[in-house]
């Protein structure tokens, strides 16, 4: 098989990628190691910058987020008896969108079913040769049969453990890394969201957060120990501690249910360096991963999207190379920004092991600080809401 671009993982990022060439008339190809409903399982963030919800506009996938979407015009942040609102829309003139990485990846499969371009699924034994030569190409199974695509770029858009940073030499690429001494815990309820904005809530017992994915579908997290698994909570536990960790007034007004899906996720923040390698790329969670505290997972990895996206439309439609030659350059500068973001929000509100008086105050001073000042909220407001590209 031949293609222009071939795109390794069929999540959101390497699904928006497809749909943003193909509407520029570039050829790609997805390879994906699970099935579409699999991926489409995963549950995952729901909060979009503004700059997400107009790169999926411009991939033709955006009408079914545009109605039934809800806009956040800011958040709350409690700590302790300390409760206030930043407000986005009056520091930035711009929101969040609330809307569901499933159902955006949803949709950007069914925008790709509809334009006929192909994804193959259940892939195994992916392998990338010549990414340093002029003549890149790709090797996988199926059904265990080794099949291989000629292209021109891959973008390897496959998450943490896929092949595509693999691909890079040890002795060119560079990892950063923080593991964080904590998870969280999350459940996902059919029940009516507490607030009509999401709570980011720091106490004596840890971290918790109130989000939603609609009116009626509600995801609560709290912080736990690594060491904890799902089964170790039940419904009932989990509730009584998250009423432990909010502001007493959204505890008294909490609607509980069944859960219909509980996790835990470990914390990290990982960069590699560089983002290229010859003709391969990487995109998402390939090349750097975030805590979820500042909602930047998805919406860094559509960054990434927009850089390369941007670099290979003027690659072949105006024969500029610039784009694609600067492009980790380019993304890790957004990156970096994001992971302090991210990395910064999630030292004001977790509790961390041995944690000293001393340390408490200081983020009781840090809380304060963004509680009373003007130009810190505009701060805060402005990387939430997302930096410009």
């Amino acid at each position: 098989m031949r293609t222009q671009v071939c795109i390794i993982g069929g999540g959101p990022s390497g699904l928006l990628l497809g749909q943003l060439l193909h509407r520029q008339g570039i050829d790609t190809v997805i390879l994906e190691r699970k099935t579409r409903d699999y991926v489409l399982g995963r549950i995952r963030a729901g909060i979009l910058e503004t700059g997400t919800a107009d790169l999926l506009r411009q991939a033709g996938a955006g009408d079914r987020m545009d109605r039934e979407s809800f806009a956040h015009e800011g958040t709350v942040i409690a700590y302790g008896d300390t409760q206030f609102g930043v407000n986005f829309h009056a520091h930035t003139g711009r929101d969040v969108i609330v809307y569901g990485q499933t159902e955006l990846t949803r949709d950007l499969y069914d925008a790709r079913e509809a334009a006929g371009a192909p994804t193959l699924f259940n892939v195994d034994h992916v392998a990338i040769h010549d990414a340093k030569t002029d003549a890149p190409h790709v090797t996988y199974h199926v059904a265990g049969t080794e099949h291989r695509i000629d292209c021109d770029f891959i973008a390897g858009c496959d998450g943490f453990h896929g092949v595509s940073r693999q691909t890079i030499p040890l002795s060119v690429r560079r990892e950063y890394e923080k593991i964080y001494p904590f998870g969280w815990l999350g459940i996902l309820s059919e029940t009516p969201p507490v607030h009509d904005e999401l709570i980011y809530s720091g106490s004596e017992r840890g971290f918790a957060l109130c989000s939603m994915r609609s009116a009626t579908l509600s995801r609560y997290y709290i912080q736990c120990a690594l060491s904890d698994s799902p089964e170790d909570w039940s419904d009932a536990n989990f509730w009584e501690e998250l009423k432990r960790r909010i502001p007493e007034d959204a505890a008294d007004r909490l609607i509980t249910g069944p859960s219909i899906e509980k996790s835990i996720a470990p914390l990290r923040s990982f960069v590699c360096e560089p983002m290229q390698w010859g003709r391969l790329f990487l995109c998402g969670d390939a090349a750097h991963i975030v805590p979820p505290t500042g909602a930047k997972g998805l919406n860094t990895a559509a960054s990434d999207v927009h850089y390369l996206y941007t670099g290979l439309r003027q690659h072949y439609l105006d024969g500029d190379s610039d784009g694609i030659e600067r492009y980790s350059e380019r993304a890790l500068a957004r990156v970096w920004k994001a992971e302090r973001f991210s990395w910064s929000t999630t030292n004001l509100l977790h509790r961390y092991p041995h944690q000293s008086e001393f340390d408490i105050k200081m983020q009781q001073a840090e809380v304060a600080f963004l509680r009373d000042n003007a130009a810190a909220q505009k701060v805060f407001a402005q990387n939430y809401v997302g930096l410009p590209y």
